[in-house]
């Protein structure tokens, strides 16, 4: 693939989701939601700072944002009080399903387009 071709899927696929009535996730935000999506849990608002190598406080306003939307939930860790777990919900799947469909259907438009 292109880097235009790639650029253009992109540009589609950001394009849609502004239009869409879905809520708009900063960068940051989505990286945050893919991470705890794509990868195996349990994720604490520690290990995502780490992960992406930014502030807990970072972390913790995008989850504040994204709770507030209801596309994850924290919670305590029983087994170490320090630590707040950060879960997956109904929402936040279907909110990334959503994503992956206007993804899928990108690709064949813009590849021909280009």
């Amino acid at each position: 693939m292109r880097t235009d071709e790639a650029l253009k899927i992109w540009q589609h696929v950001c394009l849609d989701q502004v239009l869409d009535d879905q809520p708009d996730l900063t960068l940051r935000q989505m990286t945050i939601l893919l991470t705890i999506y794509l990868e195996k849990p349990p994720h604490t608002v520690r290990g995502l700072a780490a992960r992406l190598n930014v502030t807990k406080p970072v972390i913790t306003r995008a989850l504040d944002t994204m709770g507030v939307l209801g596309l994850v939930s924290r919670r305590r860790d029983e087994r170490d009080r320090r630590n707040v777990l950060v879960q997956r919900t109904v929402a936040g799947a279907v909110y990334l399903e959503k994503l992956s469909d206007l993804i899928i259907r990108a690709i064949p438009v813009q590849i021909e387009a280009v």
